[in-house]
């Protein structure tokens, strides 16, 4: 199958599909599994095959694939120009087949779970020890999910529509515990995976990036004249894990909150708090993937980002990490209104994000099979991609009000980093070449800032 594959997609850039469906079947990637690859190398033929054959037996083109064939030309002079690819409708035979699999009970019940193996399998290769962590983790004797007299007791809480997709290859997305147990197993097994030359590390570099670029940017905590709390709040914290950094950065906040929608993610990071356990690769023979250590000044706590409750301009610092991408733009602003409205004068929202205008990130989602599979598991992905330039306006309009700024850069070769200050009050007008927005995600010949590092997805560690 695979020599068989790269004969017939040698051509047509289809070489980008063969390497991946190469790479699967050697067992090196979990982004496709086996029982895929015959629906994705039809998907592939059926859009493809007629470019091999003389122009004298093509069959005519129908008006619906005429268009479609004007739609992928587009999309090509799009890149070749540097212009932003727009999502459109994935139509044709093959996009409906892949369609038909990511809905059926073939990807839930057969591909998830491959591809649940796979990542599992990265982990342990990489130092992680994901099963023996999680059972760890799972066994608590006092933690709330081996509490009977608190089964279902989530089951009557109102979540947003949007909040309740499937999330990450979820059933029930973040509305579990099985997803609270593996979210910072996934992260770990990721980070690897993306950075090889750091095994395990991989994520404290990915991570690290953005905390560089930051700083980089003029992020800070600020801290007023008689000042006693000094608050540091997390939009959609998941277990903790960009919580607890925060805690171990910046000694003189008084108050670190983290804020998640999903109740299991909360019980999870306040019991490994709670646990303050130390890293298996520290020699133990039980506990965490890290060392965590105990921290008073850190609170999780389950509740809406879109409307936290607290007081207003009570937060030093508002810091959201790759949540935007999970959400529907119309969502992303009132989160933006939100924490306008928490944070103090001089106050800063720092966010750490996906970037779809990046070269990379850009000519992967114009592979629509590719794209297909990473839209499964993420089902705003398409809107926050579409929807970026929007949002960005939307984050210079609010921070612009009395005297503030916003600066964005990128922070890897596919993501951005940015800071938006709250201004002190009066009126501002950007006037005398001043500008609200200071954007350094590109150098000056249009090439974007940082290099491109991570694995591709062809690729394997060993390669």
């Amino acid at each position: 199958l695979r020599l068989l594959l790269l004969a017939f997609f040698r051509c047509r850039d289809r070489g980008f599909v063969v390497v991946v469906l190469y790479n699967t079947t050697m067992g090196r990637s979990f982004l496709l599994s086996p029982p895929l690859l015959v629906v994705v190398a039809f998907a592939c033929f059926h859009g493809e095959a007629s470019a091999f054959a003389p122009a004298s037996h093509r069959r005519p083109l129908s008006p619906q694939r005429h268009r479609a064939q004007l739609l992928v030309r587009g999309m090509q002079q799009a890149a070749e120009t540097g212009a932003k690819p727009r999502s459109q409708p994935r139509s044709g035979l093959g996009q409906q087949l892949l369609n038909l699999a990511l809905a059926s009970p073939l990807w839930e019940y057969v591909l998830v779970p491959q591809a649940r193996a796979s990542i599992v399998k990265t982990a342990e290769e990489n130092g992680i020890p994901w099963v023996a962590a999680k059972d760890w983790l799972k066994s608590q004797p006092n933690a709330p999910w081996n509490d009977s007299n608190q089964s279902n007791k989530y089951d009557t809480y109102q979540y947003p529509e949007y909040y309740t997709k499937s999330f990450h290859a979820y059933s029930k997305g973040n509305l579990s515990y099985d997803a609270a147990f593996e979210q910072e197993l996934a992260s770990r097994a990721i980070g690897a995976r993306n950075f090889p030359k750091f095994g395990s590390k991989g994520e404290d570099v990915f991570r690290g990036a953005f905390e560089k670029k930051l700083e980089e940017l003029g992020a800070c905590v600020s801290v007023q004249p008689d000042q006693k709390e000094v608050a540091i709040v997390d939009f959609g914290c998941g277990t903790g894990t960009s919580t607890r950094r925060l805690a171990q950065q910046y000694s003189k906040a008084t108050q670190v909150i983290g804020i998640d929608l999903s109740p299991y993610f909360i019980d999870v990071g306040q019991t490994l708090l709670k646990l303050a356990p130390d890293a298996m690769d520290n020699g133990s023979d039980e506990g965490w993937i890290t060392s965590i250590d105990s921290d008073a000044r850190i609170q999780l706590q389950q509740g809406d980002i879109a409307n936290t409750q607290l007081p207003s301009n009570s937060a030093s610092v508002v810091n959201i990490g790759l949540v935007a991408h999970e959400l529907p733009t119309s969502v992303a602003k009132k989160v933006v209104d939100e924490a306008y409205r928490i944070l103090q004068p001089n106050g800063q929202l720092w966010i750490s994000e996906m970037d779809f205008e990046s070269p990379a990130y850009r000519a992967q989602r114009e592979n629509a099979m590719l794209f297909s599979l990473l839209r499964a598991t993420e089902p705003y992905l398409d809107e926050y991609a579409d929807g970026m330039p929007e949002l960005r306006s939307y984050i210079v309009e609010v921070f612009g009000r009395n005297g503030g700024s916003v600066k964005t850069a990128a922070a890897t070769g596919r993501h951005y980093a940015l800071v938006a200050e709250k201004g002190q009050g009066g009126s501002y007008e950007a006037t005398n070449g001043e500008k609200i927005l200071q954007d350094f995600r590109f150098r000056d010949d249009g090439t974007y800032a940082e290099e491109d590092t991570h694995l591709k997805p062809w690729e394997s560690k060993d390669s």
